[in-house]
């Protein structure tokens, strides 16, 4: 009887990740955000995939669009397609940040935090993100309530391994609002790694957000 082959460390590694990423994206189901004419599951033209097995490259998993590698990832990126409430784009923004336990210092009862829990952009802008991971432990940068027509499941998400960064652009719509921002592992929002996204005047601030607003519940 011949022996189980046994695979390289690394090859188990990324076959466990892609399991969990596809554990964790659900199919992207028509709605009342979808573009008039466009189906559930349309790929658009350009988009190409990549042997899920390869260590980096460009996937398309249930209509989000990775690019990913050792480093990490960048899903639903956006440099050119406009939301449909803009004519065109209203200026490009460039943001860094920089995730890591030091910046969890002087709020209390947090692990993780980022150096700005708020960035301020005007509609329809261009947003260019860096992530710089400072930890040893990956880190996301994920923002939701995002058009889903554009982005699907409303999200546009950058991913750093420990001590890896990521750059990513997306393009905001035209109306005023603050959109949520965290990190989206165990734990990892609730002990701080929380923010706003606002866009023009925003929405009001979101509750809980390190240096900007009130905890949701008093401590």
């Amino acid at each position: 009887m011949s022996r189980p082959r046994k695979l390289p460390c690394q090859a188990v590694s990324n076959g466990l990740r892609l399991a969990l990423v596809a554990l964790l994206m659900t199919p992207h189901t028509a709605g009342a955000s979808e573009r008039p004419g466009q189906a559930a599951g349309e790929v658009s033209p350009g988009q190409s995939t990549a042997d899920p097995g390869s260590h980096h490259g460009h996937h398309h998993h249930h209509d989000h669009d990775m690019t990913f590698d050792a480093g990490g990832m960048v899903m639903n990126a956006n440099a050119d397609k406009l939301p449909g409430d803009c004519r065109e784009v209203a200026g490009d923004h460039e943001i860094e940040v920089r995730a890591g336990t030091k910046y969890a210092a002087g709020f209390p009862d947090t692990v993780f935090g980022m150096d700005a829990h708020e960035w301020r952009v005007p509609p329809c802008s261009r947003v260019r993100v860096t992530f710089i991971n400072e930890d040893a432990v990956r880190h996301q940068w994920m923002v939701h309530g995002l058009p889903r027509y554009l982005y699907p499941q409303g999200m546009f998400h950058l991913e750093a391994a420990g001590g890896a960064t990521k750059t990513g652009v997306f393009i905001v719509p035209s109306d005023h609002r603050t959109y949520l921002v965290h990190c989206d592992l165990a734990q990892h929002m609730e002990r701080g790694m929380k923010g706003q996204l606002v866009v023009g005047n925003g929405s009001g601030n979101l509750p809980s957000i390190p240096g900007v607003s009130a905890p949701l519940l008093p401590r």
